[in-house]
């Protein structure tokens, strides 16, 4: 057998090197750890905006929340840091938004109402209804329909609620803009429904936006 040339090596290993590098696709992105994006500083502006009276003020942390995002980790990590970013601050605008009745619906047979159990807004972006609350307990571990006091008492679990609606609710229509969540969250705002509460969330989604360092994109209003 004749001796390889040492410059046919090394074309070869160049080839196959440049086949590696072009399959690579040209949109992968780095993940920025939700941490970083979700600093001490971001969250507690947030939460600082409830008066010192607020029961549960505290009970809302970013660690906890942080917990919860694990079993969430598509939140925060979308195709682009912008995009993300946009995430975060609409998902954000409508917790600082929401506020906190029986919401049980016979109809929903999957996840029938307990006996004596309240299914009203609970949690960051208040989870309402008994079929909500079977559903985010079947994806989260624990029982929503005969537990459901629990989304108001832990603080984990409070944030994989929020977390939970979001991402099987929200997220797949957030990239048309954060006028479109605001109508999966509250429709009834939309189409001058109840002009002065969109407004309200679309201050707040501005102010998280400037602080994240992105700008809102369009369709900020439904």
């Amino acid at each position: 057998m004749g001796k390889i040339q040492l410059p046919a090596i090394i074309h070869v290993v160049a080839v196959l090197v440049s086949a590696i590098v072009i399959t690579i696709p040209a949109t992968v992105v780095v993940a920025v750890p939700l941490g970083r994006l979700v600093t001490p500083e971001f969250f507690n502006n947030i939460r600082n905006k409830a008066g010192s009276n607020c029961k549960g003020k505290h009970f809302y942390t970013r660690r906890a929340f942080l917990k919860a995002a694990k079993s969430y980790p598509r939140f925060g990590h979308l195709d682009s840091v912008e995009e993300s970013k946009r995430e975060i601050a609409a998902f954000f605008a409508h917790v600082s938004h929401e506020t906190g009745g029986t919401y049980c619906d016979s109809s929903a047979v999957a996840n029938p109402c307990a006996p004596g159990r309240q299914y009203y807004g609970r949690g960051p972006l208040q989870l309402s209804w008994n079929y909500n609350y079977g559903e985010c307990g079947k994806a989260n571990g624990f029982d929503g329909l005969r537990n459901p006091d629990i989304v108001a008492r832990d603080p984990v679990v409070t944030w994989k609620s929020a977390l939970w609606f979001w991402s099987t609710s929200v997220r797949p229509t957030e990239r048309k803009g954060f006028g479109e969540t605001i109508h999966k969250i509250n429709g009834m705002e939309c189409n001058h429904g109840n002009t002065d509460e969109v407004e309200d969330r679309v201050r707040y989604y501005r102010e998280y936006c400037k602080q994240l360092g992105v700008s809102p994109g369009n369709n900020i209003r439904c």
